[in-house]
Order: structure tokens, then C-alpha cells, then sequence
């Protein structure tokens, strides 16, 4: 049913289901760079605020040279007290990886220092699926043939019903990006919902204007995550053909519009394994560094996942990244923001997700699942007797919150389900 084949050095899937003029579209779009609009070039309703964070962030990780560091620079870094962007540098370099243990050793100093044992969790509720973006490593993009599905209002609040029932009191949202099928309206809406049944509630949607993240927060939203998939701008447009999330710089800026907008805290990641994953990860934290100096009153977490399988291409793999760089790449996060949250997600498999999170994560998902509508099924073991709506990539770790909570009990550590009083 599907011809896989490589452009660009990434996969794409030609689908049976997708009419003629769909595929003629979508392969001018793969193969013809001139049919694709300018990615730095905003749309009419995008906002543009005037921000130097993104100038300083890709001057950084442009001119960052990884091999140029020694085991001396390294020996060096984690000598100090502290850790400065050129420490950061050194411990994301190649020169550090024979220094992991020594990594671990500090990162857990800094963790325990100040989280103390504790490990954060929550669980995401997709609600809907549908996606106008082209990117081609998403299982949601507009040109992948799977089951769509959009939760009505009386779903959502099962839905959520369901998970708080297990004990959960943080929920994160999240939609594809299609602002005609999930518009601000909806999501404005789901929010009242969860704010009945969850104390923190997180949102992972498409970028909005600060109009927008202003009437999500006063409906109940706390924080914004925000994805940049990857931090190098031509890798980026080889990878977003189509949609809004083509638009580089509106992306970039959305955590800092989230801010002016009143939310509480916001949230950075990329995708690693889309581009040189030690530049992006060196972008993501500077990205978040930048934000903290800008707006000290905000909370501030950083999430690290890599590539996992999606619906009609099982040749998209997480294995560029290996699990002991990732760990590097943490444990670097770590030692230069102590007092950021770190996230690692189900992507990652239940053992990885427990050594880390006795050194440097401070939150983990837990109950999870990224297709539309199936914690019923999943939380309860009830057939509903319907399909759910396809998920966005394949999780690695679906462990209960009650499997969660013991096993971190197991860890040593102390599982916290809620860090924030209202007053």
C-alpha cells in the first residue's frame, strides 16, 4: 500500500489513499524547494514581537564547533561551582562523553540540592488529530492516511474524568495543528473542562498570538510546550513543506508570547535526531536560558525526546541519538539550569526513564497514550467498542500511574502528583 523512498535524507510515505492531485502536490512540495513558501517569512495574522532572544540563541549554536573542546575543557567545567554557557558547551561536546559518571555524579548533586527526591508526574490527552502542517516525521501530518478524530465536549470531560479517577492532577492537552478543526474556541474550552478535574493544566497546541495565550490562561491554562523540532533553519525548512509551523520565527517566539501573556511557565524542546542533535540541544537550553534572564518570575522546563516510529513509516528510528548521549545531553541540562524542570517522556523505555529520573529528570509522564479518545480503554480495560483516533508516534514506556508510582517508590524516590497551591 506504500512506497517509502529517501529526500533529503529523510523518509516520506506516497500513499494509496491520497488522491491524484494530492500526491502531484506533495511530491512538488518534496522535491521542488521553489514550490515551498519562505519559512522565515510570517503569515498576515502571525504577531511579530520585538525580541533579541532568537538572534542570540542561533549565533550561539551556529558558531558552536563541539569537536574544538578537550578533556581538559571538560575537567575544567565540572571543577567549578557554577556552569557559564562555555562550560555548557564543553559538557554537550564529544570530549565529555568519557565523562558521563562524573555528569551523573554532579547532575544528581544538583537535582537533590533542589528537588530533593521528589519526581513530578503527569499524563497528556490528545483530543484531537487533525493537522494542517506537512512535516514528515509527524504521524499527524495532513498528508499521512490514519483514522482522525476530534473529542466533542461530553468525550473530553469523560475522558478526563477517567484519568483523575486514577489519582492524576496535572493534565496536558494537546492537538494537532489545525486551527480550522481545533480552534481556539475549542481548546478555550477544554480548558474550563480540565480546570474541574485537574489543578495544573498544561497546553501543547499550535502557536497563538499573545491575544490568544492571554484568553487560554484566563480559561484555566498554566503553562505552554512548545516544540521547536529543530533550531537550524534550513534543516527546518527541509523538514515543514506546508502550514503554519513552516514559519520558523513565529514558532521560535511563541514561549516568549505565552509569558507576555500572563502563563505561568513554558517549556522548550527539539526533536533529537532531525539535525546535529548537540546543536539543538545547546539551542533548546540557551532558548530557555535567554527566556529565564528576560522574565526571572517564570517556570521553566526543558523536555529531551527523541525520534519514534509513526503510522506508515517504521523507517524513522530513535537510534541517532544513543541512549548514553542522551543521558549526557541531561545531565548537561541539568548542571547548567539547576532550577529548571526536565521532562523525559514515554518515548524512552520504563528502565532508561528510571535511572534518569533518580539524576536529573524531575518530571515523567505516566498513563500514557498519543491516540484520540482511548483512556477509557486504557485506564479501564473497557472496549468501547469503537476505534480511537491514531496516535501521533509510538510510546516506548505505557506504564499505569500506579506502576509509575511504585516503581519510583522502588526508585527510592518520592512521586509528587502536585506542586503548586492556588491562593
Amino acid at each position: 500500500m506504500t512506497e517509502v523512498k529517501a529526500v533529503n535524507n529523510s523518509f516520506f510515505v506516497d500513499s494509496a489513499y491520497l488522491s491524484e492531485s494530492a500526491l502531484k502536490k506533495k511530491h512538488e512540495l518534496e522535491n521542488d524547494p521553489s514550490s515551498r513558501t519562505d519559512h522565515m517569512k510570517y503569515m498576515p495574522d502571525m504577531e511579530i514581537i520585538n525580541s533579541d532572544i532568537r538572534e542570540k540563541v542561533l549565533s550561539q549554536m551556529q558558531n558552536y564547533d563541539c569537536q574544538s573542546y578537550t578533556a581538559k575543557d571538560v575537567e575544567a567545567s565540572l571543577s567549578k561551582d557554577g556552569c557559564d554557557v562555555e562550560d555548557f558547551k564543553a559538557l554537550l561536546s564529544p570530549a565529555a562523553e568519557p565523562y558521563l559518571e562524573m555528569m551523573a555524579k554532579r547532575a544528581r548533586e544538583e537535582t537533590a540540592k533542589h528537588f530533593g527526591n521528589t519526581v513530578y508526574m503527569f499524563t497528556p490527552l490528545y483530543i484531537a488529530n487533525y493537522c494542517e502542517n506537512y512535516c514528515v516525521y509527524c504521524g499527524f501530518n495532513c498528508y499521512n492516511h490514519i483514522k482522525r478524530m476530534r473529542l466533542d465536549p461530553w468525550q473530553i470531560e469523560h475522558e478526563m474524568k477517567v484519568i483523575a479517577d486514577s489519582g492524576m492532577e496535572e493534565i496536558l492537552l494537546l492537538t494537532g495543528e489545525s486551527p480550522s478543526m481545533s480552534d481556539i474556541g475549542y481548546i478555550a474550552d477544554a480548558c474550563r473542562l480540565a480546570r474541574r478535574y485537574f489543578k495544573t493544566v498544561g497546553l501543547e497546541i499550535y502557536p497563538v498570538n499573545t491575544s490568544d495565550y492571554k484568553y487560554l490562561h484566563e480559561c484555566g491554562a498554566d503553562y505552554v510546550t512548545v516544540f521547536q523540532e529543530t533550531y537550524d533553519p534550513q534543516r527546518y525548512e527541509q523538514l515543514h513543506l506546508m502550514g503554519r509551523k513552516r514559519v520558523f520565527p513565529y514558532r521560535f517566539d511563541a514561549q516568549e508570547r505565552a509569558l507576555l501573556a500572563g502563563m505561568r511557565g513554558v517549556a522548550f524542546s527539539a526533536l533529537l535526531g532531525l539535525a546535529d542533535f548537540r546543536k539543538d540541544a545547546l539551542a533548546s537550553a540557551l532558548h530557555a536560558y535567554y527566556l529565564q534572564k528576560k522574565y526571572p518570575h517564570a517556570e521553566i522546563s526543558l523536555s529531551c525526546p527523541r525520534l519514534r516510529p509513526i503510522i506508515n513509516n517504521d523507517r524513522i528510528n530513535p537510534l541517532d541519538v544513543h541512549e548514553r548521549q542522551l543521558c549526557q545531553i541531561i545531565c548537561a541540562y541539568r548542571i547548567f539550569l539547576p532550577f529548571a524542570g526536565i521532562t523525559v517522556s514515554s518515548r524512552e523505555s520504563a528502565v532508561f526513564r528510571n535511572g534518569i529520573a533518580k539524576i536529573a529528570a524531575t518530571k515523567i509522564s505516566a498513563g500514557v497514550s498519543t491516540g484520540i479518545g482511548d483512556h477509557e480503554s486504557k485506564y479501564t480495560g473497557k472496549d468501547k467498542g469503537e476505534k480511537s483516533g491514531d496516535e501521533q508516534f509510538e510510546i516506548n514506556d505505557s506504564r499505569s500511574l500506579e506502576k509509575m508510582r511504585k516503581d519510583m517508590q522502588d526508585e527510592g524516590l518520592w512521586p509528587v502528583l502536585n506542586d503548586y497551591l492556588y491562593v
